[in-house]
């Protein structure tokens, strides 16, 4: 470790820095850097009336981290805001506290995200007013400040002295950020971090890319295949297409032109996509083909989890229960294996990058072999009898495989994060191809 490493004082903490609405709400935003500088994490919650004196954007954008505003506000994944960062925030710092919020919180007046986490949560709050000299000085947000420091237990960081919004000059002026960072440092301590497990705390924004697949057409394959047995049941999996639409998402994130083939799926498509609709594996062949090969397609990526086998024979009618059923089972079409057949045959920019995937169980021992079988420039393996790694959730731990023999071994990530990396990969594989299609072999002399 750095000796800049060593200093940094809030390495691996959460901060929820809560802004109020007062002119100085825009020194927040470099407040975000400085905590972010000692190694905290730092999510933003706003009240109303901040929005109106900062915009979310750059808070958003420096912190990594969607801004908190509305006190009914959830996640992604459904969980309510507010109610996150008040659980694993090891620090809690409110800069600007304008004379409004100190009277709502010394009341329990919950009606933005910002008091609504400070009730909530069980962490040290540090509260940074800024605001007119008189209304510093008035009783009531003496009364106030005392309920929050003494009551409360919360760590005051008194206005200063200095030039005012309103032109006058006295006290009222928000507090010297280097001693509001150093306030944040003494609440923490040396209490140990509350929850330092990512998948805990509020999930971070993808950060912006380079449009790197810009002019690319990706094809992408999501969730499962049905196998009809009779007009009502079929023959399925567990697939959701999570991983499928995460990799879609973050491809036209990336500049490209993407299609959907998709078979059944449990999560909402992204509008910008071209989506074709396949629900069984013939049907997902057939699209898959025509999309990669018919359509120019730049790369296939077979994230869908198409299902091995169907029923050799299906019933017109729903079939009565009653007794035993039998099923004959046939083999379904390899789809991977004939794409990889097809674009072997492909030279130049027209070959197309192939990345399939592999769900196996217990162990990732048999991918390698199938990778090579499979003809794929990359296999995506992972062990779905993982907790956090199978089908449905929002995490993924996957091992890519590549044809030219490398391998990268993931931690656990969101499927985001996944798909990022895997696009890394892609991208570079797809400019490595434009370069050979490009080169001029050197002239011989005869």
């Amino acid at each position: 470790m750095s000796a800049t490493e060593a200093a940094r004082r809030l390495e691996g903490r959460l901060v929820a820095l809560g802004v109020c609405g007062s002119v100085a709400a825009y020194k927040s935003i470099e407040l975000v850097r400085l905590l972010r500088a000692e190694g905290a994490e730092v999510v933003v919650l706003m009240t109303k009336a901040a929005t109106a004196f900062a915009g979310t954007l750059a808070f958003q954008a420096l912190s990594g981290h969607a801004v908190e505003t509305d006190v009914l506000g959830l996640l992604p994944d459904n969980r309510i805001g507010h109610i996150v960062v008040a659980d694993t925030a090891d620090v809690i710092v409110v800069a600007p506290a304008t004379a409004r919020w100190l009277g709502a919180m010394a009341n329990g007046i919950a009606d933005d995200p910002l008091t609504a986490a400070c009730l909530a949560s069980t962490a040290p709050v540090v509260f940074a007013p800024a605001m007119d000299g008189d209304m510093w000085t008035h009783p009531a947000t003496r009364a106030n400040v005392a309920r929050l420091r003494d009551v409360f237990g919360y760590a005051l960081v008194p206005p200063e002295t200095g030039s005012l919004a309103s032109g006058q000059s006295g006290i009222g002026r928000l507090a010297e950020l280097p001693t509001i960072v150093d306030a944040v440092v003494a609440a923490a301590g040396d209490r140990p971090v509350r929850r330092p497990d990512a998948l805990d705390r509020p999930p971070r924004t993808a950060a912006p890319r380079d449009p790197d697949l810009a002019g690319r057409h990706i094809v992408v394959s999501a969730g499962g295949t049905a196998e009809p047995i009779d007009p009502v049941r079929f023959i399925g999996n567990r697939s959701t297409g999570k991983m499928g639409v995460a990799i879609a998402e973050a491809a036209l994130a990336r500049g490209a032109r993407v299609t959907i083939v998709a078979g059944r799926v449990e999560v909402p498509l992204p509008a910008e996509a071209n989506v074709i609709h396949a629900e069984t594996t013939a049907q997902m062949r057939e699209a898959v083909l025509a999309a990669t090969f018919e359509d120019h397609a730049d790369a296939l990526v077979m994230a869908a989890a198409v299902a091995d086998f169907r029923p050799r024979q299906t019933a017109d009618h729903k079939l009565v229960r009653g007794g035993s059923l039998t099923l004959e089972l046939e083999s379904t079409e390899d789809i991977l294996a004939e794409v990889g057949r097809r674009a072997a045959e492909t030279a130049g920019q027209s070959k197309p990058v192939i990345v399939g995937f592999a769900a196996e169980t217990g162990s990732l021992d048999r991918a390698p072999d199938k990778l090579r079988r499979k003809g794929a420039d990359f296999l995506v393996a992972n062990d779905v009898s993982e907790p956090g790694s199978g089908f449905g959730t929002d995490t993924n731990r996957v091992v890519i495989l590549a044809a030219d023999g490398t391998r990268d071994d993931l931690p656990l990530l969101t499927k985001r994060e996944v798909a990022e990396r895997l696009l890394d990969r892609l991208a570079g594989s797809l400019d490595a191809r434009d370069a050979r299609a490009h080169t001029v072999p050197p002239r011989t002399e005869s």
